[in-house]
């Protein structure tokens, strides 16, 4: 009976979390298509005025944190279900309850709780990027230099050990969990918290990259979500984290080359 559970458990929470990952995407490929044709119709140089001569008002400032917070739901979530799922699957076992839904769903709003907070953070950011006439329509930065910078920082940080602390949190849900567990639905979103905090430390100047191509660059975006599910599900994770910090590290040197030539 506790395997057929486990089972549907499993399934459902799974399809759940895949539907709103899904979901998320979907909603970020028509807001790239909104984009596009406002994009496609202006040449360079208005494009590198138009942040100068419009600036923010509120419903810009809440329709680009609700971008980025989709933008997260959509990266994250799938790397986070192999902790999800390990959860379900433990507070299964320890409870005799028939329903997970409030205990996985508390976990999953605390970990989304953070990214939340980060959303907040990079909006800020675009805001003053976008002040300081940094960013094109299409939410790249025009210049080279703070582009090979933010390139560099993201490059050197997947060598730190905060980065490989971090990583290791993410990619051994049980450890995790049998240190952290605490009961019932406020103790799953104080674990759901943590595991976050540790999801933000390992991630957080990956994301920060997404300013080098472009915010809505779905290209882009996809390329970066893939590099952390590779980072936390696959065995070499480890290894790639390294791997990609080094190929950051000289698209950096070679960007700020070309600036200063």
């Amino acid at each position: 009976m506790l395997d057929s559970l486990l089972r549907r458990d499993r399934f459902l929470i799974l399809a759940g979390l895949l539907t709103i990952a899904l979901i998320a995407w979907l909603y970020l490929v028509n807001l790239t298509q909104q984009m596009r044709p406002m994009d496609s119709s202006m040449d360079m140089g208005m494009a590198a005025a138009i942040p100068q001569v419009q600036p923010w008002q509120l419903h810009d400032f809440t329709l680009t944190f609700l971008m980025w917070a989709v933008m997260m739901v959509a990266m994250m979530l799938p790397a986070a279900a192999p902790m999800i799922l390990t959860f379900a699957a433990l507070k299964r076992q320890k409870t005799a309850s028939n329903s997970l839904m409030g205990p996985v769903g508390a976990f999953v709003l605390g970990y989304l709780l953070v990214w939340l907070g980060f959303s907040l953070l990079a909006t800020l950011v675009q805001g003053l990027l976008h002040k300081a006439a940094l960013l094109t329509p299409m939410m790249s930065m025009t210049s080279s230099l703070a582009a090979s910078g933010f390139l560099i920082a993201a490059g050197l940080f997947q060598w730190t050990p905060l980065k490989h602390r971090c990583l290791h949190h993410c990619r051994t849900p049980f450890s995790f969990l049998l240190n952290e567990w605490r009961s019932g639905r406020w103790g799953a979103l104080i674990m759901g918290l943590r595991h976050g905090r540790y999801c933000l430390g390992c991630c957080w100047l990956l994301m920060g990259l997404l300013f080098v191509a472009g915010v809505m660059n779905l290209l882009w975006v996809a390329v970066l979500a893939g590099i952390v599910l590779v980072e936390k599900v696959t065995p070499a994770g480890h290894y790639v984290s390294r791997v990609v910090g080094v190929g950051l590290l000289l698209w950096g040197i070679w960007l700020a080359a070309g600036a200063v030539s």
